[in-house]
């Protein structure tokens, strides 16, 4: 490890954990986790014969980032009956990863298992590529739904003709019918703008699968009941008032690689945006969505047990805190920036951003050390996603942070991993930022 970041030093990359362990240890082993519609991802590495420690920690961290890569509610283990064992007990409501466990069984509709089988029977990947955007024939709504305004977009044959964006506030509000009254408004102001509907996009933050809301954080206020009868339906409901026309329901961080993607005019995009949380997507080399989570705030990145602990899933090391605001104030605390403590993430970040643009080098180290995390993690990453592109977006990069991230990432990368010396790290364009996403949005339907 030729990079220690100098205010954590204590970070362990996940990829170079990984590369020393499969170099060490000699048995075949695969895991594969099965995700709705038969999909399957399959991974293959070598573990140590026998009941030896060492083999638990680092199974349990490569199938804790399959899931929330990938996704699935099934994960099939073959090679060693101790591990197969240990991750049963590991994986499941009262095991030390009970909470994804409980997430992937509600996004799924179904009981999560654990299935130990030999190496032989351990099934092969069935891998999904689904079209997903570039359509931009026809009269078209681009909706964005964001946790304080909500985007929408009337797009003709490729070309707004009508943007607006109208605050609200979807995560304070526990009725439903608040969250679907808007989201219709905004359906018909830009449907009042067109002759007519041909198809309606809608990118928004959470999980989706057949347009179905699984979990957002959008209706977090929202009780578990009302929510399974109005919510998860909603925007199927809303589409239908409109008219008969094709629907397509995406996570926003997808929306954002695809964006890339079109601007870019190619594929292999993973798109990053550091704000709130880590929200992420991607676009394969088809220019097709894979129908992956991508909910890398997550994955692992770090291997060090005494790694900070992500409030939510209880779970150390994970991205979130190294790749969003969180990540920021953490390393502020490290490097003897004092923030008030009664002033929100948001708040204790633009006092980190206004330290970085007077010129005080502890800024310009926190965003250093970003760099450096992000430049092994891409290497991680790229165990999992095909990237010829890393799209960084997000309000940790803006200003001239981003730039001192994007620096730092590409000398780790080029360093450490010749072999993907070729990725390019870079931020969204203008076409990008200021239409890209509604435009994005409102082609991911095929018209009928």
């Amino acid at each position: 490890m030729k990079y220690v970041p100098s205010l954590e030093k204590s970070f362990r990359p996940m990829i170079v954990e990984l590369r020393k362990f499969k170099a060490a240890a000699t048995q075949p082993f695969a895991i594969c986790v099965e995700r709705q519609n038969g999909y399957r991802y399959r991974y293959d590495m070598n573990v140590f014969p026998g009941d030896y420690a060492e083999n638990y920690e680092m199974i349990e961290r490569v199938i804790k980032s399959i899931l929330w890569v990938v996704g699935g509610f099934k994960i099939y283990l073959g090679g060693n009956d101790y591990i197969c064992k240990k991750m049963q007990e590991v994986f499941s409501l009262s095991g030390t990863r009970a909470f994804d466990v409980d997430f992937m069984a509600r996004v799924y509709d179904k009981t999560f298992e654990v299935i130990p089988c030999a190496l032989e029977d351990v099934p092969a990947s069935v891998e999904a590529s689904l079209p997903a955007g570039g359509n931009l024939d026809g009269c078209r709504i681009g909706f964005d739904a964001g946790g304080s305004d909500r985007k929408v977009s009337a797009v003709v044959d490729g070309e707004v003709i009508f943007s607006e964006e109208v605050v609200w506030f979807p995560k304070t509000n526990s009725d439903p019918q608040y969250h679907y009254e808007g989201i219709l408004d905004s359906f018909k102001r830009a449907a009042a703008k067109m002759p007519r509907v041909d198809a309606i996009g809608v990118s928004s933050a959470g999980i989706y699968i057949d347009n179905e809301v699984r979990v957002a954080s959008l209706f977090i206020k929202v009780p578990q009941d009302k929510f399974d009868e109005e919510v998860r339906d909603m925007y199927i409901r809303a589409a239908k008032e409109i008219g008969d026309v094709p629907l397509t329901v995406a996570n926003d961080g997808d929306v954002t690689a695809l964006a890339g993607a079109l601007s870019l005019k190619h594929g292999r995009v993973l798109g990053i945006a550091m704000g709130t949380s880590e929200a992420v997507g991607y676009v394969n080399k088809d220019g097709n969505l894979n129908g992956w989570l991508s909910e890398l705030a997550f994955v692992p990145v770090d291997y060090n047990q005494g790694a900070m602990v992500d409030e939510w899933s209880g779970d150390y090391g994970c991205g979130v805190k190294y790749f969003s605001q969180d990540g920021v104030i953490k390393l502020a605390g490290f490097a003897g920036i004092e923030l008030d403590e009664n002033a929100s993430p948001a708040e204790k970040l633009k006092v980190v951003q206004g330290l970085m643009k007077n010129g005080d080098p502890r800024a310009r180290e926190i965003y250093e050390n970003i760099g450096t995390y992000l430049g092994y993690s891409i290497a991680y990453y790229a165990e999992f996603y095909d990237i010829q592109n890393l799209l960084l977006l997000g309000r940790v990069t803006s200003g001239e942070g981003g730039d001192i991230i994007i620096a730092k990432a590409d000398e780790v990368l080029k360093a450490e991993f010749p072999e993907y010396k070729d990725i390019v790290i870079m931020m969204p364009d203008e076409w990008t930022r200021r239409v890209g996403q509604s435009i994005a949005a409102a082609s991911l339907p095929k018209t009928k």
